[in-house]
């Protein structure tokens, strides 16, 4: 059975830090990312890695605030977020990739085959 489990997601300040964590099961993992969605918005890639090499991706919006790293043995992705901003305020789903695609299709929701159920993040000014 196919697994993505987030967590890490919570209310906190602008300014203020915190690190999600995403738990994979079941399944060969060739990409993972994060991916974001504000209320009222189309979900949005943040970063993604690959599970092999360790090449990361970031989006343009990213400027340095945010961190994706993993942890092989745990089959386990991570993003820490820094300065965390009000308009950073979503629900952050990792994804995974099983199937090898080169950089211009690890920022595409679509060709994600597996996600999580989300994990909450709000930030107050």
């Amino acid at each position: 059975q196919v697994q993505l489990v987030e967590s890490g997601g919570r209310l906190l300040q602008a300014g203020g830090s915190l690190r999600l964590s995403c738990a994979a099961s079941g399944l060969s993992l060739s990409t993972m990312g994060w991916f974001r969605q504000a209320p009222g918005q189309e979900r949005e890639s943040v970063a993604s890695i690959s599970w092999s090499s360790g090449t990361t991706i970031y989006a343009d919006f990213v400027k340095g605030r945010f961190t994706i790293s993993k942890d092989s043995a745990k089959h386990t992705v991570y993003m820490q977020i820094n300065s965390l901003k009000p308009e950073d305020t979503a629900v952050y789903y990792c994804a995974a990739q099983s199937v090898y695609y080169t950089n211009s299709y690890r920022t595409t929701a679509k060709f994600y085959d597996h996600w999580g159920q989300g994990t909450k993040v709000t930030v107050s000014s």
